[in-house]
């Protein structure tokens, strides 16, 4: 599979090779040059897209792995929630169940004096 390179990058590969031209140089070396600095410019963007694949591979791996340890987290997390006392009493808690207590108490010697 031959690569195809753009008429884009043979202009820019042509203007970068007319604007390093020495003097003397034919046209077919220019020629030469500008076909060197188009593959250039090939290799480069090959590289740079097996760059960004391998960023992508990576960044999901990322992805998948934080999600695997949430989710494990979350399973824990319930987990230990059945473990864990279920009466677990406040301060203000014990002041309601006090006033509660009180309010009886005081009901009870209304109704019995």
């Amino acid at each position: 599979m031959k690569n195809t390179i753009s008429t884009e990058t043979q202009q820019d590969a042509l203007s970068i090779a007319k604007a390093t031209q020495k003097p003397g140089q034919t046209k077919e070396q220019t020629k030469l040059i500008a076909q060197g600095i188009e593959k250039g410019i090939a290799e480069y963007k090959k590289r740079q897209k097996a760059k960004s694949r391998e960023r992508d591979k990576l960044r999901k791996q990322q992805l998948r792995a934080r999600n695997q340890q949430a989710s494990t987290a979350d399973e824990m997390d319930d987990d230990e929630d059945f473990s864990l006392p279920q009466t677990q009493f406040t301060p203000v808690t014990w002041a309601a169940i006090a006033l509660l207590l009180l309010s009886w108490l005081g009901f009870g010697a209304y109704i019995f004096l």
